[in-house]
């Protein structure tokens, strides 16, 4: 999994990824975009904030649940030590799988180091959800068998 903010608000070494007509992985032509990928999932994290602002938190999140994932996510501790704590983190379902932090990794790890016992979330609906993805997800080929053969 990994967090991409944009270049004013995290560095990220992508020079050798990126060409003048293809951003980085991550990235978007689109100021202050954030973005959250997880394998072959991704998320526009900047729409998700746009359905969690204002809205009441519908969960509690336990840090120390969370923090065997935390190796998978790149985590900046420097920003870490200035993030917001009352914030809440926004949580989405993965379809066919579970529940998913698509923002707030870096308050979850700030949690952990100072001993905060659980976070508010915020929990997308499936369709808002589906509204973030930008990738992932995506309807299984039907030409191919269960055995990966073409069909005959």
């Amino acid at each position: 999994m990994t967090n991409h903010n944009t270049p004013d608000t995290h560095a990220l070494d992508t020079a050798s990824t990126a060409t003048p007509d293809k951003p980085a992985p991550g990235r978007d032509d689109r100021p202050h975009r954030e973005f959250f990928q997880m394998l072959a999932w991704r998320w526009d994290v900047t729409a998700a904030k746009e359905f969690a602002r204002g809205r009441e938190t519908e969960g509690r999140i336990n840090p120390r649940e969370w923090a065997g994932m935390l190796h998978l996510v790149a985590i900046d501790t420097e920003h870490a030590a200035r993030v917001d704590m009352s914030e809440p983190l926004i949580v989405i379902t993965v379809p066919d799988s579970g529940m998913l932090i698509i923002d707030g990794w870096h308050r979850l790890y700030k949690a952990l180091d100072t001993g905060v016992p659980e976070l508010a979330a915020v929990i997308l609906t499936a369709d808002e959800e589906l509204a973030c993805r930008i990738f992932g997800g995506e309807p299984h080929n039907d030409e191919y068998e269960e055995d990966g053969l073409p069909d005959a």
